[in-house]
């Protein structure tokens, strides 16, 4: 009997290993559904920091477009810079994309029959390489879009379609999601606040360090690499139990350091200036423990902290829109304040402070179709409260800015600003591209730090840097000032349109309206403006006899080359074009084609004329014809292409043209006059004149061409 008892209990021992080893097959073997993307996706439109996809078959094409050299621009076609970067070639396969940050400058090259162009600098960039899943990384089966677009996922011969509401890639291995863990970070230590802890230490789990990559940041790995089903219930009971305890309010903290509040007086840092307090203080309000009861719940294992500095509290406080506003559409701004939260200025002003935010939420009429803000509290470090797309509406915002506390530290507004232009706008933190990008930084007195490089990448990055300072030095201590006239070298314009001087924390509510209309007249917030956004241009194109049918079609298509690379809108770049022989045509104007599409059309139109070379007549033409009627706040650029000697003089119209402020490039093929060339062309003409010996090698000078246009747009003097 005992033996039959003891086989019995073997034999069931026995099925269930089989069993448990069958399902850990299984699941072993779970297929991982890779998502295809088209060939013009380009990184920048997905939201996901790494993901892996599926490129189809014929993306070596030139209008998908690449910027770059092995680190690529975001607005490069995904499909493309992987065959430009050998990854893949023109058949299509899966590629690894990984997320880094902006560069100063991208490097064009000709690559595995891609070539890609120069850019001077953009504020996302990303790296493709096979692909093959990382260890530990677990990635989507359908990636999310900066817009509502849905992606197919194709498994076998079948194809579904789905919302992209995948989350970033995650470790692996986690704990239930309802478990509260703590995070940790590999940061850069100069950038980075510390994650506030809000979890009991008998909930912690040790966790093995992330290998640090550059430009990539990720949540370490938790838990172990296999947990039981049952135990994980325990351990998801258990962390219920904590929760709720946590709501209760025991033993909680929640954001920022004590500070006691009997402290008054706040040395700044190198500097025998104090602020005085005035007496009467505000108490820092009690940690809200619903607050912080969402706060954990909203936490997701894997989470990236993508871009160094980037603060976890924004990540974990993201709450879903609960009403959409359309907002005031006359001020389609996508606005970051820039909130001062050093000691130096006190409790009291820090009270003031958020009173004049939600005043200035309040008066712009925050919206989907109007103005979006986002703010940024900075001291030692920045950190986001919230991005643009955390609240839609005005009334929301108000309460969210009512809610935040002071973090303290010093008055590193540089630091800031680096933030801000790295990490700030872009498409996953709700930045919509169409919209000027706008800063308003708040400083109590004088920064701590150095703005002036900082304020200048930004500006070129294509951001308006407004500054409002409050109560700012006295005479008796601008010794203590680190960077004198500061806000002169910050802003764009000194003219004082992008400054406001408020001598008081007292009176700042009076600057609400007058600041609410500078940054929705988007007319003259000429820092948005890029070299690819921000100009008129002119081409004006030889038809002579001696260019000949196949030869003009060759100059078309290089004129057309160089207008895809701008962003062509009735308030961006514009394009026009004249013809020439003895006499001249208007193509057509500036305002005549509002969209890139429309006008790489009429290009296409255009038909050759033939007859004589009169290149100077044509420079007058051009002059009266198309940049008389230029708009104020748009650069004129002429771009001439010619292939013989002039039959009149040219050099008195090219500098009737430069006096009325034309910047013309000059581009000689074949028979070219090098001598006409240079008076034709802009000071200093090595960089405004170019020639090629024949009509199949004009499009070498496209990249040159774009990038001495972007180069001399920001090395331009601000005033």
């Amino acid at each position: 009997m005992k033996a039959t008892v003891i086989a019995t209990f073997f034999g069931v021992f026995l099925t269930c290993t089989y069993t448990a080893k069958e399902a850990t097959k299984k699941t072993k073997k779970a297929k991982l559904y890779v998502p295809q993307i088209d060939c013009d996706v380009k990184a920048g439109k997905i939201i996901n920091p790494e993901f892996i996809a599926k490129c189809p078959p014929g993306c070596q094409d030139v209008k998908y477009r690449v910027y770059g050299t092995d680190i690529y621009a975001s607005f490069s076609s995904v499909c493309s810079a992987a065959i430009h970067s050998g990854v893949i070639d023109n058949t299509g396969g899966k590629i690894l994309v990984q997320k880094v940050a902006g560069h100063s400058g991208y490097r064009g090259s000709f690559s595995n029959g891609v070539r890609s162009l120069s850019l001077p600098r953009w504020r996302e960039s990303f790296l493709v390489s096979e692909g093959k899943p990382r260890k530990g990384v677990t990635y989507p089966s359908t990636l999310e879009y900066s817009s509502s677009k849905s992606t197919a996922v194709k498994s076998g011969d079948t194809a579904r379609k789905e919302y992209q509401t995948t989350p970033v890639p995650t470790p692996a291995t986690q704990m239930p999601t309802t478990t509260p863990t703590p995070t940790t970070t590999t940061t850069d230590p100069s950038t980075t606040v510390p994650l506030p802890n809000t979890t009991p230490a008998a909930a912690r789990t040790t966790a093995a360090p992330a290998k640090n990559r550059p430009g990539l940041h990720r949540v370490r790995d938790m838990g172990s690499s296999s947990v039981h089903p049952a135990y994980a219930s325990v351990v998801a009971a258990a962390a219920r139990q904590i929760q709720a305890a946590q709501g209760r309010g025991q033993n909680t903290a929640f954001r920022g350091t004590s500070t006691s509040a009997s402290i008054r007086n706040i040395l700044r840092h190198n500097t025998g200036a104090q602020r005085q307090e005035p007496a009467a203080t505000f108490q820092r309000a009690a940690s809200s423990p619903v607050h912080l009861a969402m706060e954990i719940d909203s936490w997701k294992p894997g989470l990236s902290l993508f871009d160094t500095g980037f603060s976890s509290k924004e990540e974990l406080n993201t709450k879903p829109l609960e009403s959409i506003s359309q907002g005031n559409q006359n001020c389609k701004v996508d606005l970051s304040f820039l909130m001062d939260g050093s000691w130096s200025i006190g409790k009291r002003r820090f009270q003031l402070q958020k009173r004049f935010l939600g005043n200035v939420a309040q008066a712009l009429g925050i919206g989907s179709a109007g103005p979006l803000m986002g703010i940024i509290q900075y001291g030692d470090d920045p950190s986001t409260e919230f991005n643009l797309k955390t609240y839609a509406n005005s009334k929301d915002l108000k309460n969210a800015i009512e809610k935040i506390q002071q973090k303290g530290g010093l008055s590193n507004v540089g630091k800031a600003l680096s933030f801000v232009n790295k990490n700030f706008f872009m498409d996953a933190n709700g930045n919509r591209g169409g919209a000027p990008n706008v800063v308003v930084v708040i400083v109590d007195g004088w920064p701590t730090d150095r703005v002036e490089e900082a304020s200048r990448l930004a500006r070129e990055s294509g951001i308006n840097i407004f500054f409002v300072t409050v109560e700012a030095a006295a005479q008796s201590e601008k010794q203590n000032v680190i960077e004198p006239n500061f806000v002169d070298k910050a802003v764009c314009r000194t003219n004082g349109f992008y400054s406001l001087n408020v001598p008081s924390w007292f009176s700042l509510h009076k600057v609400v309206q007058p600041l609410v209309k500078r940054v929705c007249d988007t007319d003259r917030l000429a820092c948005s403006k890029t070299c690819l956004n921000a100009a008129d241009i002119g081409f004006v194109i030889d038809g002579s006899s001696s260019v000949g049918t196949g030869n003009f079609r060759t100059v078309l298509q290089f004129v057309a080359n160089i207008s895809k690379e701008f962003e062509i809108s009735d308030t961006d770049t514009r394009i026009g074009a004249v013809q020439y022989t003895y006499e001249q045509r208007l193509e057509f104007s500036f305002d005549k084609y509002s969209t890139k599409q429309d006008v790489l059309n009429a290009i296409k139109r255009i038909s050759y004329w033939s007859g004589g070379t009169s290149t100077g007549a044509a420079i007058s033409y051009a002059s009266e014809q198309l940049f008389s009627k230029s708009k104020p706040n748009k650069r004129k650029i002429m771009i001439l292409i010619t292939d013989g000697r002039s039959y009149d003089d040219v050099s008195l119209p090219a500098m009737a043209a430069h006096q009325n402020g034309v910047i013309a490039y000059s581009i000689g093929v074949a028979w070219a006059a090098p001598d006409e060339l240079e008076a034709i062309a802009s000071e200093p003409a090595k960089e405004h004149s170019f020639f090629v010996d024949e009509f199949d090698n004009l499009y070498r000078y496209v990249n040159q061409l774009i990038q001495n246009i972007c180069t001399e747009f920001n090395s331009q003097p601000r005033n």
